[in-house]
C-alpha cells in the first residue's frame, strides 16, 4: 500500500483536502499524495524522492506536469492556507506579517530563473556568491503560549534578475519585477484577506525594504509598516501647526517640517533616554530608548521613530502608525527573526532547493510545497504538549526542557501516522507480539 493511502489523522487529512479544493478537479487529488510523499521522504529531497516515498513512481510524468500547473496556482492554495490558519488558531485582533528574501542553492546550467546572487550566509567556505534562486517570502508571526515567537510561511515570489529574463522561454510568460515590487504584491494579496476576516495587519521588514516603491504601495492598503531606519535617514520635523485665529496661508498645507532631524545627534545626546521592559526573543529584557515623531519622504507623512541604545551602539526603528507604542514597535521588529528560523527549517528539514527541476513554474511549486508543509506541521502541533511532540530519553546529553524543534514536530506527525496504520493492520490481522514490537522499533528508527 502506498503511503498516500495510509490512515492519517482526520484533522491532517481534512487540511490536505481543503488546500487542494481550489485546484482543477481533474488533478487536485494529486496534491494530498505529494504532501504525504514530502512528509516521509528521506535523504536528498528531490521530486523523485517525494514520488518514491508516496509510492507513485510509475506515474511520475503526470506529477511533473501537475507541479508545473501548481506553480501557476500558488496564490489560490496560499489563500486557502491563510483561511485555515484564521479558523484553527486563536488569533489576536492584529496580525503581524514578516517579509524577507532568501536564496536556495541550485546546480546545473539549465535551471530557469537561477543566477549568481550574493550569499548572506557564506559559512566556512567564505563564498561571497552562490548560484540559485532568490525567494521573497511572506510569513505570519505569532506568539505561541508555550514555545514563544514562531512564524507560518504562506507564500513566496521568485526574484529573477533583469539580465536573466531572456534565458527563460517565452511560453513561461515571466516578467521582470524588483524585490520591492514583489514584496508589495505579497502585501497587496494579504491585506484584503486579513481585512475581510475583521483583523488589522502590521508588516515588519528589514532596512532593505524601507524604500519608497515598497512603502507607499503598502500604505495604500491600510497596512502599518514597522522597519529599521538607516542611521543617516533623511528625517524632518513635523510641519508647523496653524494657531487658532491665524490666517491660513495660500497653497496646500505643508507635509514636512523645515528642520532636519539627525539621528546620530539625538543618539549622542545623553538626556532624554527612558527605560521599559518588553518581551524580545522569548525573554523579558529592559531596553533604553528615545522616541519622537518625524516626517519621512518615503512614507509621505508622519512616522514614530525609536532609538534603542545597546552595549555596542544604537539602532533606529520606525512605525508608520504615529500612535503605536515603543513596546509594540520593538516586539514587532524582534519577531522579524522568526522568518529566519523559517528559512533554516525549510532548507534543512524539508530540503528546499534540492528538488532538481528546471521549469521555472515547477521550481515555484516545489518551493511552495516546502512552505506549506512547514505551516501545516506547525499548525498540527500547535495544541500538543511537549511530551506528545518530543522524546529525548535517548539523548541524555540534550536539554529535556528545550522546546521541540520543527524536526521534532515533523517526526511526531510521521510516528502518529505510522502508528495509526499499524493499529489498523493489527485490528484486521492477528499478529504475534514479537512482530508488532519489531514493527514499532523499525517505525521509530525510520521516523
Amino acid at each position: 500500500m502506498a503511503i498516500g493511502e495510509w490512515k492519517s489523522p482526520d484533522q491532517w487529512s481534512e487540511w490536505r483536502e481543503w488546500l487542494s479544493a481550489g485546484l482543477h478537479a481533474r488533478n487536485r487529488w494529486r496534491l494530498p499524495v505529494l504532501l504525504s510523499g514530502i512528509l516521509f521522504a528521506q535523504g536528498r529531497r528531490t521530486v523523485t524522492t517525494w514520488l518514491r516515498a508516496a509510492g507513485v513512481s510509475d506515474d511520475y510524468q503526470d506529477y511533473y506536469y501537475f507541479l508545473a500547473a501548481l506553480g501557476r496556482n500558488t496564490e489560490s492554495v496560499s489563500s486557502r492556507l491563510l483561511s485555515l490558519i484564521l479558523v484553527v488558531l486563536p488569533l489576536p485582533k492584529r496580525l503581524l506579517a514578516v517579509i524577507d528574501d532568501s536564496p536556495t542553492k541550485r546546480y546545473g546550467p539549465h535551471v530557469e530563473g537561477a543566477d549568481i546572487h550574493h550569499n548572506p550566509t557564506p559559512g566556512p567556505a567564505d563564498s561571497a556568491y552562490l548560484y540559485g534562486h532568490i525567494w521573497v517570502t511572506l510569513s505570519l508571526a505569532f506568539r505561541h503560549p508555550q514555545w514563544g515567537a514562531l512564524a507560518l510561511p504562506l507564500r513566496a515570489m521568485l526574484y529573477v534578475r533583469r539580465q536573466t529574463i531572456p534565458t527563460i522561454p517565452r511560453e513561461r510568460r515571466w516578467r521582470f519585477a524588483t524585490k520591492l515590487t514583489l514584496a508589495a504584491r505579497l502585501v497587496e494579496w494579504l491585506a484584503p484577506l486579513v481585512r475581510k476576516a475583521g483583523k488589522t495587519l502590521w508588516v515588519v521588514v528589514d532596512g532593505g525594504y524601507t524604500k519608497r516603491p515598497f512603502l507607499q504601495r503598502v500604505i495604500k492598503t491600510g497596512t502599518t509598516v514597522v522597519g529599521r531606519l538607516r542611521k543617516d535617514a533623511h528625517l524632518r520635523s513635523l510641519p508647523p501647526t496653524e494657531k487658532p485665529g491665524q490666517r491660513r496661508r495660500r497653497g496646500r498645507p505643508r507635509i514636512y517640517g523645515e528642520n532636519r532631524i539627525s539621528l546620530a545627534k539625538r543618539a549622542g545626546q545623553p538626556r532624554g533616554w527612558q527605560t521599559l521592559t518588553c518581551t524580545l526573543y522569548n525573554q523579558q529584557c529592559a531596553k533604553t530608548y528615545k522616541t519622537f515623531l518625524a516626517t519621512y519622504r518615503p512614507i509621505g507623512g508622519v512616522i514614530r521613530g525609536v532609538l534603542v541604545k545597546e552595549e555596542h551602539g544604537w539602532f533606529a526603528f520606525f512605525c508608520t502608525d504615529p500612535d503605536a507604542s515603543v513596546e509594540e514597535i520593538l516586539e514587532a521588529f524582534a519577531d522579524r527573526a522568526t522568518i529566519e528560523q523559517d528559512f533554516h527549517d525549510v532548507k534543512e528539514v524539508w530540503g528546499a532547493g534540492q528538488q532538481q527541476v528546471r521549469n521555472i513554474w515547477t521550481n515555484v511549486a516545489a518551493y511552495h510545497l516546502n512552505l506549506w508543509m512547514h505551516s501545516l506541521v506547525e499548525l498540527w502541533s500547535w495544541n500538543r504538549s511537549h511530551q506528545q511532540l518530543c522524546d529525548r530519553s535517548d539523548s541524555p546529553w540534550d536539554d529535556p526542557e528545550r522546546r521541540p524543534s520543527h524536526a521534532d514536530r515533523r517526526k511526531a506527525l510521521r510516528q502518529l501516522i505510522m502508528q495509526n496504520e499499524l493499529s489498523t493492520i493489527t485490528a484486521e490481522w492477528s499478529l504475534p507480539p514479537k512482530i508488532i514490537r519489531l514493527a514499532e522499533t523499525l517505525m521509530k528508527m525510520d521516523a
